[in-house]
C-alpha cells in the first residue's frame, strides 16, 4: 500500500468548499468508496449558484431567485448524463435559446428591440434555483456547513486542514474555490506549484434582485448588455423559473460593483432606474421589494490550461470554473470531476 492509500484508509478526503466544483469532486470519490467530508462556510451548499428565497410578488410566501450563476448549457457526454438525470426528476428545466443584446448605455440612447434576439444553445434553469443541484449532488455525503476553514498545513506527510473546531489530517485537501482564496490557505510554495498565484485581478459582481405585482417590460428571456457602465445582464426570474413571477435579476457592470462591495444595496437604485430606460424606455414602476447579493470573486479573467490543478508533493488538489476552457457551471463541474477522478488514481497508490 502507498503512502497516500494508507492516510486515505486513517482519513478522508477533505474537499473544502460546496459550490458545484466541490460536490462534483466530492461525489466521484464517494461513489467509489473513498471517504470524503465536504467543510463549506456557507449556511447551506450552492457557492456562485446561490439561491435566495424572496417574497412572491403580489402573493403570499417566497419562492427561489437565483442570485449567482445565471444558467448553465450542457455540451460535455459526462455532464449531460448528470442534466438528464436531474431533468427526469424535474430539477432542471430547459429555458431558453434565445437572448436579447443591448449595446451601449441607455443615456447614449441604446434601447431594448424587442424584436431582435440572439441563438445560441440552449440555457437550463433550475425550478427551485440552481442551488437545488448542487444540494442534489451532496446529498447523502458528510457535509459539515458554517466551517470556517483558516488554513491547510502542506508539509512533510499529510495534509491537515485548520478551522474552528474541526482540524484534522486529511489523505488529500481539495481547494474548490476561486485561485485568491486558494492561496490565502496555502503556504506560498504550495499556492505557487500549484500555479493559483497568478496575480490575476477577478471581477466582481452585485445581483440586484426586484419583484413587481405584474410585468411592466416587453416579452423576453434575459438579455446580455454590452459596453454599458452600469448593466452587464438581465433574466426574467418568472420565465427562468417557469412559475411567471414579475421578477427581475439584473447583474451590475464589473465596474459598478466593484466600487459598491462594501454597500451592494447602493447600487439598486441606478440599476433599475437603467433597466426601466434600456427595457421600456422610460422610468421604471417602484417595485415591492429589492434584494442585492454582492459577488467579490465572481469571475476570472483568465482561463488555466489544465482542468485542474494537484501538487502531488503536498497531497492538495485544486479546482473550478477558472480552471479548463471556459468559466461555466459545466467547466466548474468538469472541472472537479476531473479533479475527483485524478485522486482516486492518487489514493490507489
Amino acid at each position: 500500500m502507498g503512502a497516500a492509500a494508507a492516510a486515505a484508509a486513517a482519513a478522508p478526503v477533505a474537499v473544502v468548499g460546496a459550490g458545484i466544483s466541490g460536490a462534483a469532486c466530492a461525489r466521484v470519490l464517494h461513489d467509489a468508496g473513498v471517504p470524503v467530508r465536504v467543510l463549506d462556510r456557507a449556511r447551506v451548499p450552492g457557492g456562485r449558484m446561490a439561491s435566495r428565497r424572496l417574497p412572491v410578488p403580489g402573493g403570499e410566501g417566497v419562492r427561489p431567485v437565483d442570485t449567482g450563476a445565471a444558467y448553465f448549457t450542457v455540451s460535455d457526454p459526462a455532464f449531460a448524463a448528470v442534466v438528464d438525470a436531474w431533468r427526469a426528476r424535474g430539477l432542471a428545466r430547459e429555458w431558453t435559446q434565445r437572448l436579447h443584446v443591448v449595446s451601449g448605455a441607455a443615456a447614449d440612447g441604446a434601447r431594448l428591440d424587442p424584436g431582435s434576439t440572439s441563438t445560441g444553445p440552449v440555457r437550463w434553469a433550475a425550478p427551485a434555483g440552481l442551488r437545488s443541484l448542487v444540494a442534489d449532488l451532496v446529498a447523502g455525503l458528510d457535509v459539515v456547513q458554517q466551517h470556517e476553514v483558516e488554513a491547510v498545513v502542506a508539509g512533510p506527510g499529510a495534509p491537515r486542514v485548520e478551522g474552528a473546531g474541526r482540524a484534522g489530517s486529511a489523505a488529500a485537501v481539495v481547494l474548490a474555490m476561486p485561485d485568491p482564496q486558494a492561496a490565502d490557505l496555502l503556504p506560498v510554495d504550495v499556492a505557487a506549484r500549484l500555479g493559483v498565484l497568478g496575480g490575476w485581478e477577478w471581477q466582481p459582481a452585485v445581483a440586484v434582485c426586484a419583484g413587481w405585482r405584474q410585468r411592466w417590460w416587453p416579452e423576453l428571456d434575459g438579455a446580455f448588455v454590452n459596453d454599458s457602465p452600469l448593466l452587464s445582464f438581465v433574466a426574467d426570474d418568472g420565465r427562468r423559473r417557469g412559475d411567471g413571477a414579475a421578477v427581475l435579476v439584473a447583474h451590475a457592470a464589473p465596474g459598478l460593483a466593484a466600487g459598491h462591495l462594501e454597500d451592494p444595496e447602493a447600487v439598486v437604485e441606478p440599476v433599475l432606474a437603467e433597466l426601466g430606460l434600456l427595457l421600456a424606455g422610460c422610468a421604471a414602476p417602484p417595485p415591492e421589494w429589492t434584494y442585492a447579493h454582492r459577488w467579490s470573486l465572481a469571475r476570472s479573467p483568465k482561463q488555466h490550461g489544465r482542468p485542474f490543478g494537484y501538487d502531488a508533493a503536498s497531497r492538495v488538489g485544486v479546482c473550478g470554473d477558472a480552471w479548463g476552457p471556459a468559466s461555466k457551471v459545466e467547466g466548474a463541474f468538469l472541472s472537479g470531476r476531473a479533479l475527483g477522478l485524478h485522486l482516486l488514481e492518487r489514493l490507489a497508490g
